[in-house]
């Protein structure tokens, strides 16, 4: 792992665990065994850190969801590979994921609005793939923000209850969110 990638995972655990506000990075430095002043060969800023962090992690989201989209997979099998997509963030990069639902507001400006339409974009393109689902009778004709709000939710934050309990494996957590997700909002 190089330098940088090494600072950026130490400042997003930083960030998940104290908050973007409070971590300067003399913290940063002091948790890597570093003088501060040799961080600035690597970063500018501890708002470079949050955007490397936030941006690349939505940006990911993006390009998965934009292929999910538009692939010719049922329903059922597009809303399986979200719940994938948001269970491997989850264990791979935590604390980045933190990162993206807790500090997105510090980013500034341009950053910030590029973030935005990207969640936006996101949850968009999820309401487009219930939407269809439920006009082709694979998934039940239930209020489908309901769906999109509780899908989605639990999935953000998936990262603060695995974080404490990492006695489920990747794979079991996949099969039992994929079985109670879709066994719950099916027509079959």
């Amino acid at each position: 792992m190089d330098r940088k990638t090494e600072i950026i995972n130490c400042a997003a655990q930083l960030f998940k665990n104290k908050g973007y506000s409070a971590v300067t990075m003399r913290d940063i430095a002091q948790a890597l065994d570093i003088k501060a002043a040799s961080l600035y060969n690597h970063i500018k800023s501890k708002q470079e850190i949050l955007v490397l962090i936030i941006i690349e992690i939505a940006e990911e989201f993006t390009r998965v969801m934009n292929e999910i989209l538009e692939s010719d997979a049922p329903t059922i099998n597009k809303v399986e590979r979200v719940i994938q997509l948001h269970i491997a963030i989850t264990i791979r990069n935590s604390d980045a994921l933190a990162c993206l639902n807790n500090d997105w507001m510090h980013l500034t400006d341009d950053q910030l609005a590029y973030f935005i339409r990207m969640r936006e974009d996101y949850e968009n393109n999820f309401r487009k793939i219930i939407k269809n689902g439920v006009e082709q009778g694979e998934i039940k004709a239930n209020n489908q923000e309901v769906m999109v709000f509780s899908i989605l939710s639990t999935l953000r934050t998936l990262y603060l209850w695995y974080g404490k309990t990492k006695k489920i494996s990747a794979e079991e957590l996949q099969k039992s969110m994929s079985e109670l997700y879709l066994k719950g909002i099916t027509n079959k």
